[in-house]
């Protein structure tokens, strides 16, 4: 149905309509849309059709038994879904200043299990009246639609912004259980692991891991026969530290994720002279709406303070070549 030029409007178009129109073209369902919103379905379809009016023209092709867009109602709802979710990110984030303070972060998993967590009571202990919410997820969000105060990365520098802050870069190296290396056969070269079960990413194959891989380690360190006693995999990096640290095979591991289980002994490097540089890096990410906040503030400070002892412990040099410096 196509609306006379008449019923071409000046006003604004409400919030009220967007919403049940943003909800009726994700889901293609006035029902379902209806529920969602807590209203009547004719409610919403009343919402729907003077949205229609007031933009002259239709927006969702009415079938017996579905809807679907037309033309017009994807380039609205193209521009609508990002100016929603601000929106939503916005009211959050008044809602939580005018509360308690606090700051909240996203990263991978096995960042925040293995590196993060493990140093966040300090933070707490200095820092008692701000909360702290991280979500953990090997998704990447976008900070500029959500409601979150930075992200920690994982990956070279040239697909970092600008802003970005370098925490440290990566080394790879073997590592083992101080047991197993005692009570095992001999770890003194590259060939002795095939002596060992050998501990790797079960995705290890996809090209953004293909750096982790103990394929690419041995072509450097081992002869061309090497032929591993069996193999373990898991999904998580922090998995399979996990299980080098009970012993049950060798682990190519990510040196700054590990530098503190080095450093209290429960890993031991066995061939710390052959360390494998990797392209990525770990990085600081803010988001510049909230980045002025004091408490978002005192965390980047911390975390910045922190990557530094990790630097320090695993005796990281930024490469100009490859990393721009803190």
């Amino acid at each position: 149905m196509q609306h006379s030029q008449t019923h071409l409007r000046s006003r604004p178009i409400s919030a009220g309509q967007l919403r049940a129109f943003e909800a009726v073209a994700r889901h293609l369902n006035f029902r379902v849309a209806s529920e969602e919103m807590a209203l009547t379905q004719s409610a919403v379809s009343r919402q729907i059709q003077s949205l229609e009016d007031d933009v002259g023209v239709s927006l969702f092709h009415r079938h017996t038994r579905a809807v679907e867009l037309t033309h017009a109602g994807g380039l609205l709802l193209h521009a609508v879904t990002p100016c929603l979710a601000r929106i939503d990110s916005a009211v959050r984030q008044i809602r939580q200043s005018a509360g308690r303070k606090s700051v909240s972060l996203t990263t991978f998993a096995s960042f925040a299990s293995m590196w993060l967590i493990p140093r966040l009571e300090e933070f707490q202990r200095d820092h008692p009246d701000i909360d702290i919410r991280i979500d953990a997820s090997d998704v990447t969000v976008d900070l500029e639609v959500s409601d979150l105060d930075m992200a920690l990365r994982y990956a070279p520098a040239k697909h970092m912004p600008p802003h970005a802050v370098r925490l440290f870069g990566e080394q790879i190296t073997p590592v083992i259980s101080p047991w197993l290396l005692k009570s095992g056969p001999a770890l003194r070269q590259p060939d002795d692991l095939a002596q060992f079960t050998l501990i790797e990413a079960g995705d290890s194959q996809s090209a953004h891991l293909e750096w982790l891989t103990w394929q690419r380690w041995l072509d450097q360190h081992a002869s061309p026969r090497f032929e591993a006693r069996r193999w373990l995999y898991f999904n998580y990096a922090y998995q399979m530290v996990q299980a080098a640290l009970t012993g049950q095979g060798v682990v190519l591991a990510r040196l700054p994720l590990i530098a503190e289980s080095l450093a209290t002994g429960d890993l031991v490097e066995p061939l710390p002279h052959m360390r494998l540089d990797s392209p990525m890096a770990y990085w600081l990410v803010t988001s510049p709406r909230y980045v002025a906040r004091p408490e978002v503030q005192a965390f980047c400070e911390w975390l910045t303070d922190q990557a530094a002892q990790t630097r320090r412990a695993v005796g990281d040099v930024p490469d100009p070549k490859t990393d721009r410096p803190d």
